[in-house]
């Protein structure tokens, strides 16, 4: 699996919640497996998003999507992604 970590700044939370949920670029026809929305505990003004994968090309071609809409957008500030391969995971 692979995971596409994305992060930035959000200077309004509710604003940037309702343009995430309202889902622009078609994540799940994008290849999107399942997602995570982080924050810090002490800066509710960032997030972390986690969009997982089965392959490294669909991260990828998501990625330069949104790297292109982050020229048009406001409600991210200083928007940063990487991805990454899932090599290990456990639950207890």
């Amino acid at each position: 699996m692979y995971v596409l970590r994305v992060q930035h700044s959000v200077p309004d939370y509710a604003a940037w919640k309702a343009a995430f949920d309202s889902d622009p670029l078609g994540r799940e026809k994008s290849g999107v497996k399942s997602y995570r929305i982080l924050r810090p505990a002490d800066d509710p003004g960032h997030v972390m998003i986690d969009l997982d994968f089965d392959t490294a090309a669909e991260a990828e071609a998501l990625e330069a999507a949104l790297r292109e809409m982050w020229t048009r957008v406001t409600v991210a500030v200083d928007p940063q992604s990487q991805i990454v391969e899932v090599v290990e995971t456990r639950q207890y």
